[in-house]
């Protein structure tokens, strides 16, 4: 880690351990404000880095009080009220999370002058429940949920090697996943993600820090921080398995098997989403989490997260939500794009549900929402379907996420099926192809790479 991203650590508050996290309710306090901010921002190298102003610079985007942290004050005066502990904030979102079940706390909260609202986005989590049961990558049947993380398919990979064209990587069994869009043109022209920042947000990657196929990653430091916003912590290897699958389709460089999309790119790994329960709560996660990989200079993030329905009812979104305005990791999404980044989400796997339509937030104007296609470009039954709720096109683009190759975590290959897959395949080649095209703005690329698509209608 560089140093001048060292002190942006200190920036976001996380004190929990993990079973911490599951004891009580958990609230969002939004904020009226920024008035007792003790940071300016004429001096924005306080609270971001320096690759973070580069990116802003080069693109002609100015620093604006969304980037202003939560106000210091505001936050020691909620920890300070008893039975409250203090989660994280969000600048974008001048908000606070908080864990706490105590009425009369949450009373005095809402009697502060700088609080606007207060909303539990959480319950008590589910008794007995294990977040290893949700994981598909287990290799039992789909749970019947509505997260996008929790839709993916396994089959055996077939012990093969595909037959190819020559080109300077051995890609193995994805070559497939590669050339659908033409990426190993890229990597033979030597762009395969060099100097590039990609912020992965999901459940956790299991055994990273073991899996063969992330040898190269691991010895040559491009791992740059990891953090747990979920549980307040630095390791995401004990985590679900799903982020560390969705890795290796960008990351991976075992040659002959599988190489990634993006091979030679830089990553943070972010634990936003908390695969043991479906709450609100974790657009909150992921709104911080993006933060953090802005504040950090990240260049883009993917992820495969996708929110529609809550294990609370009365908390889930409606199809007219999703009309890139209303939901908390929309907004947050789309102010990432607003401060230079490409954010590449997972459209969704409701094809074939009740729900049909993409999620939150791959609804957002500035977000590419991925669907999911075969090797071929046949489109997947499950991949879910656009319009957004305001009439725009989604998905944006479409990459291999039926059938698509994937490290599991003792480094065996496997084909997966999700939306899931599709968002890091595609989000580690447009790295590539930004890192050969530096003075394009994250604007430029998207819309060339939305104007290259083989139904795009100007």
């Amino acid at each position: 880690m560089s140093r001048s991203m060292i002190p942006l650590i200190s920036l976001l508050i996380c004190v929990l351990v993990s079973d911490q996290v599951h004891a009580q309710e958990r609230h969002i306090v939004e904020l009226s404000d920024k008035r007792a901010t003790t940071f300016a921002l004429s001096r924005p190298q306080d609270f971001l880095s320096v690759r973070s102003l580069d990116r802003r610079r080069r693109q002609g985007i100015s620093i604006d009080s969304a980037d202003l942290p939560v106000c210091s004050a505001y936050i020691d005066s909620i920890r300070n009220i008893r039975n409250v502990v203090v989660l994280n904030a969000s600048r974008w979102l001048n908000q606070i999370a908080i864990q706490t079940s105590d009425v009369q706390a949450l009373k005095r909260i809402r009697n502060f002058p700088f609080v606007k609202r207060v909303t539990q986005a959480s319950f008590r989590a589910v008794a007995g429940r294990d977040e290893s049961d949700l994981t598909e990558e287990t290799f039992t049947d789909a749970p019947n949920r509505s997260s996008d993380l929790t839709e993916e398919t396994f089959t055996d990979a077939p012990n093969r090697s595909r037959d190819t064209k020559v080109s300077a990587l051995n890609y193995g069994l994805n070559r497939s996943q590669i050339d659908i869009h033409k990426g190993a043109f890229l990597h033979d022209l030597g762009y395969r993600g060099q100097g590039m920042i990609i912020a992965m947000l999901d459940a956790g990657f299991e055994r990273y820090l073991t899996n063969p196929a992330f040898d190269s990653l691991r010895r040559n430091g491009r791992v740059l921080a990891t953090w747990d916003f979920v549980a307040g912590e630095s390791s995401v290897n004990e985590d679900n398995s799903h982020g560390a699958n969705c890795l290796s389709i960008m990351a991976a460089n075992m040659p002959g098997k599988m190489v990634g999309s993006a091979p030679n790119a830089q990553f943070l790994l972010f634990r936003t989403e908390d695969a043991a329960s479906e709450y609100p709560i974790e657009e909150h996660f992921w709104s911080v989490g993006a933060e953090r990989a802005d504040s950090m200079g990240a260049d883009l993030i993917s992820s495969s997260l996708g929110y529609t329905d809550y294990d609370d009812p009365s908390m889930s979104h409606e199809y007219s939500d999703m009309n890139g305005k209303n939901t908390m990791v929309t907004r947050a999404a789309d102010m990432a794009a607003a401060r230079g980044m490409i954010v590449c989400n997972s459209a969704g796997n409701a094809g074939t549900s009740r729900w049909k339509f993409i999620g939150a937030p791959a609804d957002g104007d500035s977000v590419l929402a991925i669907g999911a296609v075969d090797a071929k470009g046949t489109v997947a039954a499950f991949s879910s379907y656009g319009p957004t709720a305001d009439g725009r096109v989604k998905p944006d683009l479409a990459s291999v996420g039926a059938g698509t190759f994937v490290a599991l975590p003792d480094g065996g290959i496997a084909q997966g099926n999700g939306t899931s897959y599709a968002a890091p395949n595609l989000a580690g080649l447009i790295a590539c192809l930004w890192q050969a095209f530096p003075t394009f703005t994250n604007q430029e690329i998207i819309n060339a790479l939305r104007q290259s698509a083989d139904r795009y209608i100007s």
